[in-house]
């Protein structure tokens, strides 16, 4: 069985550096639906069979021009939507670097727990959850091998994505999911194994924000909500280091 992993498009709490979190109305940009139309011309040719979302408006709108196309209604499942990241949600990222648990939540991921919030061990473990006990029903359902989607978030996404590498919670900032990117992973009877990483097709224009060559700079690494700190897509970004 494989899954997609597809994280929704820029948003607009993206681009105003805010933490969205399950924050109601947080929609799509103009860019984010543009993405969300380029995802479903890539992906709509493929044999997808069944599409799952977070049930949160971002990941509706980004799944949809893919499930119009392929004549499949998305299923909400709730074990998808975003970290509930508590008395942090909506919060700008240059107040929340100053936070004690900012370097808890960037080198010891396992022990973060949002405060009125989840904790990201939490996370993990109802997405994969979530995402086994799809595989599994779908493979029951056909008797084969399926190929189906799962639209969610940066942090949740990462959390399957260590559990697919077999590393530990703690090292999941390592890994990078920009919006709009699939990432893909085959669950077989021994092992999962992770074919995608942060595909976005062939749009490479933020390596150049990270570039040396080009004068960029590298800046604050990861942050909350699965962001890389750069601002070459959109994504929220910062100039405080976590470490600072």
């Amino acid at each position: 069985m494989t899954v997609i992993l597809l994280r929704h498009g820029v948003s607009t709490s993206n681009t105003a550096r805010t933490l969205a979190g399950r924050s109601a109305g947080v929609d799509l940009t103009d860019r984010g639906r543009e993405q969300a139309q380029m995802v479903a011309g890539r992906l709509a040719a493929l044999p997808i069979e069944h599409i799952v979302t977070s049930p949160l408006l971002r990941c509706q709108r980004t799944v949809a021009p893919l499930a119009d196309k392929l004549g499949i209604e998305a299923e909400p499942d709730e074990r998808l939507l975003e970290v509930d990241y508590g008395d942090w949600t909506g919060r700008a990222l240059s107040e929340l670097v100053s936070e004690p648990l900012w370097k808890i939540v960037q080198q010891h991921a396992s022990a973060a727990v949002f405060p009125s919030g989840e904790g990201l061990a939490q996370v993990q473990f109802r997405a994969v959850s979530a995402v086994r006990e799809h595989d599994r029903l779908l493979a029951e359902k056909h008797g084969t091998d399926v190929l189906w989607v799962a639209c969610t978030h940066g942090d949740v996404i990462k959390s399957l994505l260590a559990d697919a590498f077999g590393i530990h919670l703690d090292g999941f900032q390592r890994i990078v999911v920009e919006p709009a990117s699939i990432s893909v992973v085959r669950y077989s009877p021994t092992a999962p194994y992770v074919w995608r990483l942060n595909d976005t097709g062939t749009d490479l224009s933020t390596l150049a924000a990270i570039s040396p060559h080009t004068g960029g700079e590298s800046r604050s690494g990861p942050v909350p909500g699965g962001e890389t700190g750069t601002t070459g897509s959109g994504d929220n970004g910062v100039t405080e280091r976590p470490e600072s």
